[in-house]
């Protein structure tokens, strides 16, 4: 399985789009770093939590489509053409999507950990700052529930449509110009913006309410649920 595993991150990460959407998302994540945090959000510091959380929602929608677009590798009519083929191997075909998610999640990690080495590098250059032991709660309650719920969502609806993936990578794009409750205003950074402003103290450290810490955590099982169910689906049908 993991000589699969290996296969699969080479296809995945070895080609032409990768190299793209790598450059694509450094250079944006670079406008928005001199453009926007530099200048530090809702009153706080560049370097704040509420900063880079408005700067990782902002990379949020470029990560989203980075994510789909893997998924798009397996669930295309070409992939579909070679499921024959995958059928009459030794290993369960459950086990095969399993390696494939895998796959497409390291892929998705990588670009997520692209977008805060860039942030790092900006903040070290910039403000001689690199105290990110502070930061990893923030960036994992912000990007990880979205991620693993693209991925989810995007593997079911692969496999209903290859088309219907290219429809999905347009949401949050469409969450980010939406006016959402304050309890989903990690989806579109409104929060990062919005909540500094309610608190007394001035640059006040980062505290997330007990409403979104759920709604986050419920996206992660629901995007855990699909991914598994997506990868059973399949044998599922086979027989």
């Amino acid at each position: 399985m993991s000589k699969i595993y290996c296969y699969e991150c080479r296809r995945l990460l070895w080609n032409k789009f990768f190299g793209g959407l790598i450059v694509v998302l450094l250079c944006y994540g670079a406008l928005v770093l001199r453009g926007v945090t530099i200048l530090g959000v809702s009153h706080t510091a560049p370097f704040s939590p509420w900063s880079f959380g408005d700067y990782l929602s902002r990379m949020l929608p470029l990560l989203w489509i980075g994510a789909l677009f893997f998924l798009s590798f397996f669930t295309s009519v070409k992939a579909r053409r070679t499921a024959s083929l995958i059928d009459a191997a030794p290993m369960l075909p459950s086990h095969f999507a399993f390696v494939r998610c895998a796959a497409t999640f390291t892929g998705t990690v990588i670009l997520a950990l692209l977008c805060i080495v860039e942030a790092a590098v900006f903040y070290r250059q910039m403000f001689g700052w690199h105290d990110w032991s502070s930061m990893v709660f923030l960036a994992l309650v912000t990007l990880l529930p979205p991620l693993v719920f693209a991925l989810g969502s995007g593997w079911l609806l692969g496999r209903l449509g290859p088309w219907q993936l290219y429809i999905w990578m347009l949401i949050p794009i469409l969450l980010a110009v939406l006016p959402l409750p304050e309890i989903l205003g990690l989806w579109n950074g409104s929060f990062f913006t919005a909540y500094p402003l309610t608190l007394e103290e001035l640059d006040p450290a980062f505290t997330l309410p007990g409403s979104i810490a759920i709604v986050q955590l419920l996206l992660l099982v629901v995007g855990v649920t699909m991914l598994v169910f997506g990868s059973k689906r399949r044998s599922i049908c086979n027989h």
